[in-house]
């Protein structure tokens, strides 16, 4: 199940809605519970018990931790944690590229291939697993005391707003949401309109641009016209852009309505002046995750050696990457990015502050895309004949667009990139920032977002594509 479809819409959200506002306070983290198991089960009901069991194993675990003195046992019973979290990771998600490789090897070489039952990918596998990190290494480092409750434990693991795509959640950031929530009657309001503008996003603006880049990139590469391989990777870089931030805010809205407020996930990214600003504009909890629970512990800035200090930086990237998928492509594009970011430190950035801000931003952006074909061709043979496509000569202009194409790339590119104008960035703020608005901006608002959902509800019963790229991440 996934937040645009009908039966969430429909159904599942409402229901869960009204019973969540009708039962007493000390209820309301069980209806949560109760509605997170069967919104996982409905999609994955075959990893439910791997997900519950490893989740109450993990918070014995880290029980124990906290109550123990010993430093030593503490290390072990951390090094325990995340051995398991990472060891679900690594097994679901990445066994079978390794005996992928690992075959393919020993065929070169003349050996028999291992025989092997392909492992299925359980739904949002890796933003569990950093929920999980970041509660063990939370409590480690005493940041904030354990969840003396179970349930409540397996709501901050399992809550169905943010438990398939995120935003990620750090432990000690929402703790103290979890046990003692304030509910306003504005943050519900508030909370509507996020929901209702990410379903906007995703459904009448990421939808087309998939649908566009689906007819492109599933097409022969070998036929493909330069132009049209230019449209497909402007179709895709809007198309992942919309998605993911759409399903953020969504994400975000429910939490809203139900009291938490989750961090931020996207800064209008496609107005960077160079890689760097960017990935401090994208997935930002993941960003976030990646420098404070490994960039830092590698050393970070502190390192003397400059050296060191990218290769720490790559290696980050790398297993970004690789985070994304089991799939040499999101290593290369993991690579691609820790590049440039090496770049950006050498001497990117200066040249980009020197040439202006829309010729960083134009150029920014076409890098960005450039990598966003490296992270959705997966066949690198295919991969390489793309980017040929890309830069052989144009003997003629000819599009390959489906209806109404023109029309949404152009709100694609004004809602990308309008908060780099002045009114643009106060009507983000006024859209996304505030935590309070006038009867006047309510009514509006409401109106605003009731038609926006109402469209977009409509556009989803009436067609039967809706696919969501980060839902298998």
């Amino acid at each position: 199940m996934v937040f645009s479809s009908s039966i969430f819409l429909l159904y599942f959200l409402p229901i869960f809605l009204l019973v969540y506002h009708i039962v007493p306070s000390k209820l309301k983290n069980y209806v949560i519970l109760f509605a997170s198991i069967f919104f996982y089960s409905w999609g994955a009901p075959k990893f439910l018990f791997v997900i519950l069991g490893s989740t109450i194993i993990d918070f014995y675990i880290v029980k124990q931790l906290f109550l123990s003195q010993v430093k030593s046992k503490r290390k072990l019973l951390l090094g325990l944690s995340i051995f398991i979290n990472l060891g679900l990771l690594i097994y679901f998600k990445y066994a079978n590229f390794f005996i992928e490789n690992l075959n393919t090897t020993l065929s070169a070489i003349g050996v028999n291939s291992v025989e092997w039952v392909s492992v299925i990918l359980p739904i949002g596998i890796s933003f569990y697993t950093f929920q999980t990190l970041t509660y063990s290494i939370d409590v480690f480092r005493k940041k904030h005391e354990p969840l003396h409750k179970l349930t409540d434990y397996l709501v901050y693991i399992m809550s169905f707003p943010q438990m398939i795509a995120g935003p990620i959640v750090r432990f000690s950031s929402i703790a103290d949401q979890i046990t003692g929530r304030k509910e306003v009657i504005d943050d519900k309001l508030i909370g509507f309109y996020r929901f209702s503008i990410g379903l906007a996003k995703k459904v009448l603006i990421a939808n087309v641009m998939a649908e566009q880049a689906d007819l492109i990139f599933d097409g022969d590469y070998s036929n493909l016209s330069t132009t049209n391989a230019w449209l497909g990777m402007l179709a895709y870089t809007f198309q992942i852009y919309f998605d993911f931030s759409g399903y953020s805010d969504m994400a975000i809205g429910l939490g809203k309505m139900m009291g938490f407020t989750f961090p931020e996930n996207f800064n209008s990214p496609y107005i960077s002046r160079s890689i760097s600003e960017f990935w401090r504009r994208w997935h930002i909890t993941l960003g976030d995750f990646m420098r404070d629970y490994l960039y830092i512990p590698l050393g970070g800035n502190r390192v003397k050696s400059k050296y060191r200090l990218y290769f720490n930086l790559w290696i980050v990237f790398l297993l970004s990457g690789l985070w994304h998928g089991a799939s040499w492509n999101f290593v290369i594009w993991g690579a691609f990015h820790g590049f440039f970011l090496i770049l950006d430190r050498l001497f990117l950035q200066n040249v980009m502050s020197k040439i202006g801000k829309l010729p960083s931003i134009i150029i920014t952006f076409i890098i960005t895309m450039f990598g966003w074909v490296i992270f959705k061709v997966e066949d690198l043979s295919q991969l390489k004949l793309y980017f040929v496509k890309l830069f052989q000569p144009i003997e003629k202009i000819e599009f390959e667009t489906i209806p109404a194409f023109g029309l949404i790339v152009c709100f694609a590119f004004l809602f990308a990139f309008i908060t780099s104008f002045n009114f643009g960035d106060k009507l983000g703020d006024f859209m996304f920032k505030k935590d309070n608005y006038s009867l006047k901006n309510h009514v509006f608002l409401t109106v605003l977002t009731m038609i926006l959902f109402i469209v977009s509800l409509s556009s989803i019963t009436s067609s039967g594509f809706n696919p969501f790229i980060y839902f298998r991440f």
